[in-house]
């Protein structure tokens, strides 16, 4: 890209220079074209006169015809030559003309150019055009890339820094921080997003409930000041911001206000019925009517497919006696390259359905930009949680698969994990 822009500005630039140049060259051309025609015909006149003293010396004509001829032939010589008297040889001024000309030649071969790339770095889109370009290879860039992703980042960072007015850029810009997991810097990226969008409530309001979602991200689930004080702007510029909603409705179901949690997410699904995870958020809505001892109102539920895992969760015998039916049990599935990163796809079950075989796809994702679909393996882990909240806690039981799952489209025979060990701290 950058390429091609430098060469199409290279050649504007020599076409301008081409309008200079070539007059000057064409008109000297035509200067000399001019004299060598009077050169010619003064030649004509020195060469007539001189055939005509001969003929009056010679006798051939008397002194009335010799002046008569002369004067008539001076006539003529001044209609066609009137600078007969310079002579064949360029003035001073035609040699200064000729040295002006080569002046301002070489002038504009220096200063057009310079000229051309001082006023476009003051007042052209040069910043745009190294954003956009860092823009496309962060795009074309893939998960076997790490480093370069990450050296890309930053460059594109520092470009909106110091052109914070490109919103594609901070958008692109905290996407790509949530998939490398620097939830903080995401949030941070997507803060500038909202500062930057002018005349676009709704586009502010999902710039903030991105930002709280990366800080909810970040602080493993935990409702944080920060978190609320982003879930608050948001819903003030648009109280049905989806991803605000979504927060709330987990949080809610943590902390076992179910009517609350099916409030929050069966308004997404009125507001937003193609939302990406909206079969995660419709899976959140039965089980909170299940924990309300409820049955959820006849609807249409997304059916598994694509690319998935699918696992057997069971609990180990040593627990089984300990562990309360109605205890909250989460099953997710991580990045194979990211074992402390955010999950993710997370199902919601709890103890009593044990053992039980739960098929975890693009229906449970976590975040639009962060499918399971897109993974190539996944590992899996289970948390009976004591509290309900999806972060770890001294108490709460867990296991995983040692080995990392395929993500496949076919309903393939489930990996066994067992629910082994306890937390201590």
């Amino acid at each position: 890209m950058t390429q091609t822009f430098w060469l199409t500005s290279a050649l504007l630039i020599i076409l301008a220079l081409a309008f200079i140049v070539a007059p000057l060259f064409f008109h000297r051309s035509g200067r000399r074209a001019e004299l060598d025609l009077r050169n010619q015909n003064l030649l004509a006149y020195r060469s007539r006169m001189a055939e005509l003293d001969q003929e009056y010396e010679a006798g051939a004509m008397d002194e009335e015809s010799y002046r008569q001829l002369r004067e008539e032939l001076a006539g003529s010589m001044l209609d066609d030559v009137p600078d007969a008297d310079r002579g064949i040889l360029e003035s001073p001024a035609q040699v200064k003309g000729g040295k002006s000309t080569v002046v301002v030649v070489l002038a504009s071969l220096l200063v057009v150019p310079a000229a051309a790339v001082f006023l476009y770095q003051q007042w052209g889109a040069m910043d745009d055009v190294e954003q956009f370009r860092d823009m496309q290879e962060m795009a074309a860039a893939d998960g076997d890339r790490l480093g370069q992703m990450q050296e890309l980042t930053a460059q594109l960072r520092e470009r909106l820094e110091a052109n914070p007015e490109n919103t594609d850029g901070w958008a692109m810009l905290g996407r790509t921080y949530m998939r490398l997991e620097e939830f903080s810097d995401a949030a941070w990226a997507f803060e500038q997003l909202a500062d930057n969008i002018e005349d676009d409530d709704n586009g502010k309001a999902v710039a903030w409930g991105l930002s709280a979602q990366a800080q909810f991200f970040g602080g493993q689930g935990d409702m944080s000041p920060e978190v609320s004080e982003a879930i608050e702007k948001a819903r003030a510029l648009n109280p049905d911001e989806v991803n605000a909603l979504g927060l709330l409705g987990i949080y809610a179901f943590g902390q076992e206000n179910y009517e609350e949690a099916i409030e929050y997410w069966e308004r997404i699904a009125e507001v937003a019925p193609d939302h990406p995870q909206i079969g995660s958020i419709q899976r959140g809505i039965e089980q909170a009517y299940e924990r309300l001892g409820r049955e959820a109102p006849a609807g249409d539920t997304e059916a598994a497919s694509g690319p998935g895992v699918t696992v057997r969760v069971e609990i180990d015998e040593t627990f089984r006696d300990d562990i309360p039916e109605d205890t909250t049990l989460f099953v997710l599935a991580r990045s194979a390259s990211g074992q402390d990163g955010p999950p993710l796809a997370v199902a919601r079950l709890t103890a009593g359905q044990l053992p039980t075989d739960v098929r975890l796809d693009d229906r449970f994702n976590m975040s639009p930009d962060n499918k399971l679909s897109d993974a190539s393996e996944v590992r899996v882990q289970a948390r009976l949680s004591r509290s309900g909240n999806a972060r770890a806690q001294a108490g709460d039981w867990e296991g995983q698969l040692d080995d990392p799952v395929p993500v496949t489209a076919d309903n393939a025979d489930p990996a066994t994990l067992v629910i082994d060990t306890q937390l201590v701290q």
